[in-house]
């Protein structure tokens, strides 16, 4: 089951770029919640209390609890933007969401014992994730913080797919939804190869300022540069 954040909200009535840019001067997040069959609405979050939350990697997979004044509503990230170049929150979108209807998230997972596994103990290999985290859809109650994964007895040259994770009851990999062909592989033993690649150094024809052998044509180039300051 994933953990809970509160996140205290205000409302904004104010709304445009030229508003957002003023929170955002204020330490403000503007923001917008919605979904579960209500309007959308605009909000306010203190970007110092939303940073500190999202240093915590549950909290882009887990359940949110808005406050807002005297009321709560639960709730999901579905877009946070960020400056280019700065540590800083740009905006963020929120879904709402009720207990008896289903949500897809993306499910990070955590691949355990990897520097004891018999490919990399016994075969010198390295290991590769090829899958950071996968997008499930269940009810809220049954959403996982994440999926562990332990991959000690994966040996060298070989790799585990999406239905070897371990998925709670009331819990569906969407991508398996779509067919066996779609069971890809989340992560690998091999033998890294290091191809070391000579750089051929050619030594530049002709001496700057060489002046073209006797009888030789000027270049097509120098013939159009000693033409192009004629007068006419």
């Amino acid at each position: 089951m994933a953990k809970k954040f509160d996140l205290v909200a205000d409302i904004r009535e104010d709304q445009g770029k030229g508003a957002s840019r003023r929170l955002r001067l204020t330490g403000k997040v503007p923001a917008i919640i919605y979904g579960a069959g209500r309007p959308p609405r605009a909000l306010t979050f203190d970007h110092n209390k939303v940073i500190k939350q999202l240093e915590n990697e549950s909290f882009y997979s887990s359940i949110l609890n808005i406050k807002v004044g005297d009321k709560s509503q639960a709730a999901i990230v579905k877009d946070i933007q960020r400056h280019p170049a700065k540590p800083r929150v740009m905006h963020m979108d929120l879904q709402r969401i009720v207990e008896d209807v289903k949500i897809k998230m993306n499910v990070p997972i955590h691949f355990l014992n990897a520097d004891i596994a018999v490919g990399v103990k016994e075969g010198g290999g390295s290991v590769s994730q090829l899958m950071n985290d996968v997008e499930v859809s269940c009810l809220p109650k049954d959403l996982p913080e994440y999926f562990e994964v332990d991959i000690a007895d994966l040996e060298l040259d070989a790799m585990l797919n999406l239905s070897d994770i371990k998925v709670p009851e009331g819990v569906e990999i969407l991508q398996l939804a779509q067919g066996d062909d779609q069971d890809r592989g989340i992560v690998s033993i091999h033998i890294i190869k290091v191809v070391e690649i000579e750089e051929e150094v050619t030594e530049a024809e002709g001496v700057e300022g060489e002046e073209a052998a006797e009888g030789e044509e000027p270049a097509a180039d120098d013939a159009a540069d000693s033409g192009g300051d004629k007068e006419e």
